[in-house]
C-alpha cells in the first residue's frame, strides 16, 4: 500500500555545503508554507474488493484534501472480468489456484455482471455532497467526481495487452504539464498503469523526445500500490520504469482485514460492532454502503471467497457450506477491513505533510522498503485458522512492531472518519465537530546551528470554541537518531535546543499537536523541519 516532487527536506540530504542550502531556503520555505500549498494530484486504482469498497468511501470523505484525477476500475489476481467471449483464462498461483480449488481456466473471476461498485458510491457521495459543503466548501461537486470515473484494464489480471479509457487516462495524466507528483494508487492490480506507461514508451521509444518524456514521467510519477496483485510491477514496470518513484508504508494504523485480532485496548473499541453502528454504517447513503461483518451483502452473488455478509455461522458451517473461510468469523456489524487506506492516508490535509516524502510518516504509516509482492497470501493449500492469523498479521504491522513504527494514530483517523462520516449527514455546521485549527509563525522548515535554542510560535484556534489542548512532540522520521530537548512542551509557542552533537544537514521533526474535547475529538497537527547547519 506509495508521493510529491521530492520535497524541500529531500533536497537539504543532498546538498553538501551551508551555503547551498542557506541559498535554496527561501524558496523552499514558501513552496510548503500551508497557505501556498497545492493539493496533491491523486488517482484511484481499485478492484472489486470488500475493503477497496470501504477504502473507496472513506477516501471521498478526503476528497476535499486532493485534487481528484480518476477514478478506475482495474484488475487483480482476485477480480477480473473477462472479454465476454468465452475466453478461458489461468496463471498459476493465483487466488482460483489455491485453496484446494480447481475452477479455473475460466472466463472470469469474482466480478459482478454491470459491476458498478464506484458509481455508486459516487452517487450516494452526490446524496449528501450538500450537506458535506456545510462543513468543508473544498469538496468536488459530484459532477467533477463522476467525469473522473473509467473503466481500467478489467479483462484479465496482468494482462496489458491493449489500452482502456482508464489506460488512456492515466497517459494523458503522466505526460501532461501540471506542476507537482501525480499519485497513481494500485488497490487492486497495477495493469492498468502499467498498459498507460507502456503506450507512453510505444509511441516515444524512437523517437529523439524518449529520453525527455521518460525522465519527465519518472520525476513525477509517485505509485502508492497494495502489494503487487497481478505481477505487472516486476514484469514490466520495474525493468522498464525503474525510476519511478513506488511507496509502501508500514507502522502506522491497521486498516486491513483482521485488524481486530491484533488490535490493542485502545484501538479495538474503534473495531467494535457498537461504534461502526453509531459512527458509519448507520451514517445516510455512504454507510449503507460500508461494508460490516454479517451485513448481509455479497459483492458477487455466489462468490465462494465472500462469506463476510452472513452471520450465525461458524467458520466450519462455512466451509461445508462451500465458502473458503480464510479469516475467522467476527461479530455482527463488526470492522471489516479497509485495506487500502494507507496508500492515501497520508495525503490527507491533516498538516502531517507526510505526502512530500515517503519518510516523514503519518496516518499511513511510513515507508518500507521491502516490497511486499502478494499481500494475502497463504502456504499452498493451507487454509486453518492459524495460517490466516499469520498472514493477516504480516500485512497489518502495528506501532511497535517495526523500525519504521510511530505514534499509534488510529484513534485520531477514525474519530477523524467519523466525524466526516456525521458531516454527511448533518446539514448544520454546528449541529457536528470541526477540527482545531493551527497557524504557525515560523516557515515550515527552519535552519539551526548545533547547540542553538530555537522559538516555535504556534497558535491554535478551534472553530466551535471547544477546549483544546495542545502537546508538541517529536517524530523520529528526521535523520537526527536521539531525542531534543523541548520546553513547555504543552504551550502553543515552545522552545526547542539543537543537540549539540548534531551534524550539519540532519533534520529534526517537530510536531505540535492540537486535540479538542468535542464529540467525538478531534486532532490535527503541524510539522516543523529543523534542519542542521
Amino acid at each position: 500500500m506509495p508521493y510529491y516532487m521530492k520535497s524541500a527536506i529531500s533536497i537539504f540530504r543532498k546538498l553538501l555545503g551551508i551555503g547551498l542550502i542557506a541559498l535554496c531556503m527561501p524558496a523552499l520555505i514558501k513552496a510548503q508554507h500551508p497557505n501556498t500549498q497545492t493539493k496533491p494530484r491523486i488517482v484511484i486504482t481499485a478492484d472489486p474488493e470488500l475493503d477497496d469498497n470501504n477504502s473507496l468511501i472513506r477516501f471521498l470523505l478526503y476528497s476535499s484534501d486532493v485534487n481528484v484525477e480518476g477514478l478506475i476500475y482495474t484488475s487483480s489476481q482476485y477480480h477480473w472480468k473477462g472479454d465476454g467471449k468465452g475466453t478461458k483464462w489461468f496463471v498459476p498461483g493465483r487466488e482460483y489456484a489455491r485453496f484446494g480449488l480447481d475452477t479455473c481456466p475460466c472466463t472470469s473471476w469474482r466480478w459482478a455482471k454491470d459491476e458498478r461498485f464506484i458509481d455508486d458510491i459516487v452517487d450516494a457521495y452526490a446524496k449528501v455532497y450538500p450537506n458535506l459543503k456545510v462543513h468543508n466548501p473544498n469538496y468536488p461537486s459530484p459532477d467533477v467526481l463522476k467525469s473522473k470515473v473509467r473503466f481500467g484494464n478489467i479483462e484479465f489480471d496482468g494482462d496489458i495487452s491493449k489500452n482502456s479509457p482508464g489506460s488512456d487516462l492515466v497517459k494523458t495524466l503522466m505526460l501532461d504539464d501540471k506542476p507537482g507528483k501525480l499519485f497513481i494508487t494500485a488497490w487492486g492490480g497495477q495493469s492498468t498503469i502499467a498498459r498507460a506507461l507502456k503506450s507512453i514508451q510505444e509511441q516515444y521509444e524512437f523517437t529523439t523526445q524518449w529520453e525527455a518524456v521518460k525522465n519527465k514521467i519518472s520525476q513525477k510519477v509517485v505509485l502508492l500500490p497494495s502489494g503487487d496483485q497481478d505481477d505487472t510491477y516486476p514484469k514490466y514496470i520495474k525493468p522498464n520504469w525503474p525510476d519511478i518513484e513506488y511507496r509502501q508504508f508500514s507502522g502506522g494504523p491497521n486498516y486491513g482485514y483482521g485488524a481486530q485480532l491484533r488490535a490493542n485496548a485502545e484501538d479495538s473499541v474503534y473495531l467494535t460492532s457498537s461504534w461502526m453502528k453509531e459512527n458509519v454504517s448507520d451514517r445516510g447513503p455512504l454507510g449503507k454502503l460500508y461494508r460490516v461483518w454479517g451485513d448481509g451483502k455479497q459483492m458477487v452473488k455466489g462468490d465462494i471467497m465472500d462469506y463476510f455478509g452472513f452471520s450465525g455461522y461458524t467458520n466450519e458451517q462455512l466451509r461445508s457450506m462451500g465458502y473458503v473461510v480464510w479469516m475467522p468469523v467476527q461479530p455482527k456489524g463488526s470492522w471489516l477491513g479497509e485495506g487500502d487506506n494507507a496508500t492515501f492516508m497520508n495525503i490527507t490535509g491533516n498538516g502531517l505533510r507526510a505526502y512530500e516524502d515517503g519518510s516523514y510518516g503519518g496516518w499511513g504509516g511510513r515507508q518500507i522498503s521491502k516490497q511486499i509482492v502478494n499481500p494475502f497470501a497463504l502456504p499452498a493449500g493451507d487454509t486453518s485458522q492459524q495460517a490466516m492469523v499469520t498472514a493477516l498479521s504480516t500485512i497489518s504491522e502495528q506501532p511497535g512492531k517495526n523500525e519504521n513504527s510511530g505514534p499509534d494514530f488510529f484513534p485520531a483517523a477514525q474519530n477523524d472518519f467519523a466525524i466526516r462520516m456525521k458531516w454527511s449527514v448533518t446539514s448544520k455546521y454546528t449541529d457536528a465537530n470541526h477540527a482545531p485549527v493551527i497557524t504557525i509563525e515560523n516557515p515550515l522548515n527552519v535552519l539551526a546551528s548545533p547547540g542553538e535554542t530555537i522559538r516555535l510560535n504556534g497558535n491554535v484556534t478551534d472553530p466551535d470554541k471547544d477546549k483544546v489542548s495542545i502537546k508538541w512532540w517529536q517524530y523520529k522520521a528526521g535523520t537526527y537518531p536521539d531525542t531534543v530537548s523541548i520546553l513547555n512542551g504543552n504551550a502553543a509557542q515552545v522552545k526547542v535546543t539543537v543537540p549539540k552533537d548534531a551534524i550539519t544537514a540532519q533534520t529534526i521533526h517537530m510536531i505540535i499537536e492540537a486535540k479538542d474535547d468535542g464529540s467525538p475529538s478531534l486532532t490535527a497537527y503541524q510539522r516543523i523541519i529543523i534542519t542542521v547547519k
